[in-house]
């Protein structure tokens, strides 16, 4: 059942990884997917291809979430064309790993810039169409190290601790116009990073993790369909740990 026809949603950073997942999830709901990427244009190429083998629908558009004239331009695109937008997820991410000690303020800089800079531009960006429509959905894709923190990632775990935070207050702002906003927060996911690791470094993370394993891109993206369906309508300023249990 298609559940989500007649939805347009924007997935930023959604030409790989995690955000390729949400956006093929998406599209399988029913949803008119726009595949933001910035890097990356053949991985949104295959992307959009993926859907449409599916049988479902999917638009690449390429901008940097972290410039609010590129943004601004983007969602003009996007609603000329669909109308509005539905549902935004923010997904997109950098890391620029280090001790503080030693972190240049310019890792810190870009990471903020694109990790919450770039969440809060795309939220703006969307919210007048939402709140003209009196409905929308907002997913924020944080991490288990913004609530934990992490050593050597002190730029990446402030910037997805503020997404938590922007989340709440938006959350607060929008209820009143049936305008949800949540924040799914993953733990160890398989990758094409973590796949790369070392045996026994993939063991020492699992170790950490009470059900032993890493998660699934797809895990993440079923948190996030929940989240955007009927099924979450009663969910607002929530973050929803998927990390099979490491942090709890």
């Amino acid at each position: 059942m298609k559940i989500l026809a007649g939805k347009t949603a924007v997935v930023t950073g959604g030409s790989r990884g995690i955000g390729r997942a949400i956006c093929l999830r998406l599209a399988a709901m029913g949803a008119m997917v726009y595949i933001n990427y910035v890097s990356r244009p053949e991985a949104a190429k295959e992307t959009k291809k993926m859907i449409e083998d599916a049988g479902d629908s999917a638009t690449i558009i390429g901008f940097d979430i972290a410039d609010a004239g590129q943004v601004e331009s983007a969602f003009k695109q996007i609603t000329a064309e669909a109308g509005s937008v539905d549902i935004l997820v923010n997904n997109a991410g950098i890391t620029r790993d280090g001790l503080i000690a030693r972190m240049k303020e310019s890792d810190w800089d870009a990471v903020l810039a694109t990790n919450l800079k770039g969440a809060f531009l795309c939220a703006k960006a969307v919210s007048k169409t939402m709140m003209k429509k009196r409905w929308g959905r907002i997913v924020n894709i944080t991490s288990v190290v913004g609530i934990s923190g992490n050593a050597g990632q002190v730029n990446y775990a402030a910037a997805k601790a503020g997404m938590v935070g922007m989340a709440k207050s938006m959350a607060r702002e929008y209820a009143s116009r049936n305008i949800t906003v949540n924040c799914v927060a993953p733990g160890y996911i398989m990758t094409e990073m973590t796949a790369a690791l070392a045996d026994d470094v993939q063991a020492k993370l699992k170790a950490e993790i009470p059900l032993g394993t890493l998660g699934t891109v797809e895990d993440i993206a079923g948190a996030v369909a929940y989240l955007v369906s009927d099924d979450g309508r009663y969910l607002t300023g929530q973050v929803l740990h998927v990390n099979g249990g490491m942090y709890m």
